[in-house]
């Protein structure tokens, strides 16, 4: 039997550990160095941003190009046609794509990287001062809506946070947000510039917006998200299921760097040099002393309440960054509670094909760093406790609730 140089090559590297080629292992490089981040101009696009100027995408391979966009739409359908690669997203909005949901063409995503908690603020216009609570708005509610004139609330996106949380509010205090009023949908920039030409009474949005309103005389700030859920989970770093299979070392890459920019933003004595650099016209285009006191956790509420509260936005500390499924099952359970899915819903199946703990992980063990995160736990919100186990008995328990 005549064996050629070729067999036994194949015979010796038969033998040598999965990944060896030639004389090294294979590459842990990312495989396209290239990647296009899209950003809303909200103080949470942080370290998204932080991580670009401070080279940390670059330090795991990563040629990273910011693009901020104009509405949340955009930066849906930036990513659905693969424009942008990796993205500033509110929760809901994969899980609406992932499903086909509220206008979402149907393309699959996935969410790998919670990138902050807390920090997001509903805002009444300055005519409602001294009303404190949603029960208190709703005499005001009822007169408008029997007059024939609804208020009108905004959010920024129907699957998203600001829409859960300003729904969540609204429903607190009896007031049906798909009967008692107008909810409508607009993006965060102009958010203060809508309420003071006076097109809308309120607005749930993410900040600098609700500390801009106060600083333009327009609004105040009746209560933040953090009242209402502490340590609730907000913005994600997102990415279509289909870039993330094809590009694993490159979702990686992104997520090193983006640990590293969380926890220099959740370093304190850094947050003024962070408020300045988000700050700039190419992301936020807002004055930094706006941004920088929420930022550091200084509520000016415009209504003579103020407090350092201590449930800041946060980016990297207390287990911030795991995708953890219990958020996936609490946001589809507000889906049913409004009545944006129809009929029953596979809540573990799309849980788990949204939710990506695993490539979260993989990126930490990489770095070193221990993850304590724990998943499918009981969170308490202010007035309600939600267990994973038992979503649609959750979104079924409210008096205000549109479950068909």
């Amino acid at each position: 039997m005549t064996i050629n140089r070729r067999t036994v090559l194949s015979r010796l590297l038969a033998g040598l550990p999965a990944g060896y080629i030639g004389n090294a292992y294979a590459s842990d490089a990312p495989e396209s160095s290239n990647v296009k981040f899209g950003i809303i101009a909200l103080t949470d696009c942080a370290s998204i941003v932080m991580a670009h100027e401070l080279g940390l995408f670059k330090k795991f391979g990563v040629n990273s190009v910011i693009s901020k966009e104009a509405s949340w739409a955009v930066i849906r359908d930036k990513l659905t046609l693969g424009e942008n690669h990796a993205t500033h997203m509110l929760l809901g909005m994969p899980f609406a794509s992932t499903l086909g949901l509220l206008g979402s063409p149907k393309r699959p995503m996935v969410i790998p990287w919670l990138i902050n908690r807390n920090g997001q603020g509903i805002t009444l216009a300055s005519k409602f001062k001294g009303i404190k609570t949603a029960k208190e708005m709703k005499p005001h509610v009822d007169k408008a809506k029997a007059a024939g004139s609804p208020l009108t609330f905004a959010m920024t996106f129907p699957p998203g946070t600001h829409a859960m949380w300003m729904r969540y509010w609204l429903g607190s205090g009896g007031i049906h947000p798909d009967k008692d009023v107008s909810l409508i949908t607009i993006p965060p920039p102009q958010m203060v510039s809508n309420m003071k030409i006076g097109k809308m009474d309120g607005f749930c949005v993410g900040e600098p917006w609700n500390g801009r309103a106060i600083a333009d005389g327009t609004g105040f700030t009746v209560t933040t998200t953090q009242k209402m859920w502490v340590d609730h989970p907000e913005k994600v770093c997102a990415f279509t299921e289909e870039y993330t299979q094809k590009n694993p070392k490159t979702v990686k890459a992104v997520l090193k760097a983006l640990h590293l920019a969380s926890v220099h933003i959740d370093t304190m004595t850094n947050r003024p040099a962070v408020a300045a650099a988000i700050s700039q016209a190419s992301y936020i285009n807002c004055p930094k002393e706006i941004i920088s006191d929420r930022l550091m956790g200084k509520y000016i509420y415009g209504d003579g309440r103020q407090e350092q509260d201590p449930n800041y936005m946060i980016f990297s500390n207390r287990n911030t960054n795991f995708p953890a499924k219990t958020y996936g099952y609490w946001w589809l359970s507000q889906f049913r509670r409004w009545g944006m899915v129809k009929g029953d819903i596979n809540y573990k199946q799309t849980v788990d094909q949204v939710m990506q703990p695993s490539l979260y992980l993989e990126a930490m063990k990489d770095l070193g760093v221990k993850s304590t995160a724990t998943d499918m736990q009981t969170v308490k919100l202010a007035d309600s406790t939600f267990d994973p186990r038992n979503p649609e008995a959750y979104a079924r328990s409210f008096p205000i609730h549109s479950v068909a």
